[in-house]
């Protein structure tokens, strides 16, 4: 059985990835390590073209739902970078280290944004 955290967790992004309009989902995919574990790998294509894949790890750590990684890419339908959010430990002078984004023209500080947000930004990028 779920933890209710992985399970609440897990219901909002299904819904919202569901939510999302003038996109459909490539590939939806949950893979439960443990009751307490979640890694997701979700595709989604918006009508333009653009291609949002979402990759992410999650635990629960104590009464919280953790990321253990993330990566959030957004390309255009020429398979240019639109943004991407990460957490790969490289840029360690960005305020917000390991946490950052990527932009066509720069590297910037970010903290990660929730799903919905992603979702919400390539939904109105391009």
């Amino acid at each position: 059985m779920l933890h209710e955290l992985v399970a609440a967790y897990l219901e909002r992004v299904e819904r919202s990835v569901r939510e999302c309009s003038a996109a459909y989902v490539e590939n939806y995919v949950e893979e439960i390590l443990t009751p307490e574990r979640v890694n997701l790998r979700i595709r989604v294509r918006f009508e333009r073209g653009h291609l949002l894949e979402i990759s992410e790890a999650v635990v629960v750590d104590g009464d919280r739902l953790v990321p253990l990684d993330y990566r959030y890419h957004c390309q255009d339908d020429s398979n240019r970078l639109v943004f991407r959010y990460d957490c790969a430990p490289h840029f360690s002078a960005l305020a917000g280290f390991p946490h950052h984004k990527h932009t066509p023209d720069a590297v910037l500080p970010a903290t990660r944004p929730a799903i919905e947000e992603v979702l919400r930004e390539a939904a109105e990028s391009g």
